[in-house]
């Protein structure tokens, strides 16, 4: 990572080479689509490439660095995404014609309990929330989230355990949610 922080390429392309493949298939599992995912990807490079020596290894493996970097863009490409439709469906005009939802009152309830849980996860320690969201989010299996995070599976499945045992004693039972 010294050498990739120095602007060497060929350091730039091993990092490349070993990350590349996992950090594909995160943001192609979070965003859905393969186009959006391969500028996921691109712009996370492009942003390690150029900010390699920002890279603090008292932090975490190098894997979950690019992983997270990589988680980052993803939600800001989705996030990007549902603004630009919703500028489209207004500039066009469009917004009177389409037809209301029937059950308004359950999608505010549905947002509400969907803030809730995300202040909830912000709560958590980064290790509890990363794995949470990885699980869940991303629907990576307890090894595959070992594997990313070159992290053994009982770290993984613990950090996992504890964040939502945390998660239950903050948001209370699932019959209190619903």
């Amino acid at each position: 990572m010294q050498l990739v922080g120095e602007s060497d390429a060929g350091a730039f392309a091993v990092l490349y080479e070993r990350h590349t493949n996992v950090a594909f298939s995160l943001a192609f599992r979070m965003c859905g689509k393969r186009a959006i995912a391969e500028e996921v990807v691109q712009d996370a490079f492009l942003s390690l490439w150029r900010g390699g020596s920002r890279y603090d290894r008292t932090r975490g493996s190098v894997r979950t660095w690019v992983l997270g970097i990589v988680h980052n863009r993803a939600i800001d490409a989705l996030r990007r995404g549902t603004v630009h439709d919703r500028g489209r469906v207004s500039d066009e005009g469009i917004e009177e014609r389409l037809e209301a939802p029937d059950r308004t009152d359950q999608e505010v309830g549905r947002r509400d309990e969907a803030r809730e849980i995300r202040a909830a996860l912000e709560g958590l320690p980064a290790e509890q929330s990363h794995v949470i969201e990885l699980a869940y989010y991303g629907g990576f299996t307890h090894s595959e989230i070992a594997t990313m995070l070159d992290t053994p599976i009982g770290t993984v499945k613990g950090r996992m355990r504890l964040g939502l045992q945390k998660l239950r004693s903050q948001l209370g039972p699932a019959e209190a949610l619903r």
